[in-house]
């Protein structure tokens, strides 16, 4: 009987606590495949890696194939890529190749849909620098233009663009929940959403009202510790405040811890850390 009581329990934290209508967000985090057995220990049922490392063009068959054979293998779904372009391809500002770009994007969605990955983040801070004093309003239209061909080419694989607020230190462009949910907004299409990053919107002062204003267009959220993108529980950040946001937007999507960590006990640390803040949060 305790047995069984137990697995209940887990299967609550691991899965999701349905209350009220209301489900806790399941964890997930950015590992790699190394550590799909540390990640899947630690409580994680779902994993994520970098398109350059799993499914860009630029591998060969030959390697893209045994990604697939141990993505197939690995104890934690692998629901994400992330890191969507290379640092050298624009996709902002005056320099960019769209034909480039299209064929580009075309080959990692169909590459992600034979891998099984649901969602891909465009972060890629570089691409998607704008040059100093370039006219913003400019860069905004013409980006809004090439994200709605490339919700286009994600629709034909069954893929999802997250689009991710960044920083000042990482990109002078879409910095915030609020710029970026704009974007979504006027791209208009449903294989392209918005990833509130909360540890970019705690660097930025960005309040967490910004995610709840948001909400129609929120499909994906990340989280970090603020002062060296660590994962949760190194430092003891308090993420309350953005959870209640997330819990007032009835959102139903992951949420996924991309920091680094020193060694394997943090990622257990940091599962425990986050879960006990989330039922504080979600389960009130």
């Amino acid at each position: 009987m305790k047995a069984a009581v137990i697995s209940i329990f887990a299967i609550v934290l691991l899965y999701g606590f349905k209350s009220d209508n209301k489900t806790l967000p399941q964890l997930g985090i950015i590992a790699s495949l190394d550590k799909d057995s540390l990640v899947y220990a630690a409580g994680f049922r779902l994993n994520g890696g970098s398109v350059g490392a799993l499914i860009s063009p630029s591998l060969t068959a030959e390697k893209f194939q045994q990604n697939l054979d141990r993505i197939k293998k690995s104890k934690c779904k692998i629901y994400l890529c992330n890191v969507l372009f290379p640092g050298k391809m624009k996709i902002a500002g005056p320099e960019v190749d769209e034909q480039k770009v299209l064929a580009y994007i075309d080959s990692v969605f169909l590459r992600a849909k034979q891998a099984g990955v649901k969602v891909v983040v465009l972060g890629s801070g570089t691409s998607r620098r704008i040059p100093d004093n370039y006219d913003i309003q400019k860069a905004q239209t013409d980006f809004v233009t090439l994200c709605k061909k490339m919700a286009i080419s994600a629709q034909k694989h069954n893929v999802k663009i997250a689009i991710e607020n960044l920083q000042r230190k990482e990109s002078n462009f879409l910095n915030t929940v609020k710029a970026a949910a704009k974007v979504v907004e006027l791209v208009n299409h449903p294989n392209f959403g918005l990833n509130a990053d909360i540890y970019h919107m705690r660097w930025e002062n960005e309040p967490p009202q910004n995610i709840v204003d948001a909400k129609k267009f929120l499909i994906h959220c990340e989280i970090a510790e603020t002062e060296k993108r660590t994962v949760p529980g190194i430092k003891g950040d308090d993420f309350r405040p953005y959870l209640s946001a997330l819990k007032e937007s009835n959102y139903k999507g992951p949420l996924f811890i991309e920091a680094g960590f020193e060694k394997a006990s943090d990622i257990e640390l940091s599962f425990n850390y986050l879960t006990k803040q989330i039922n504080e949060v979600f389960m009130n």
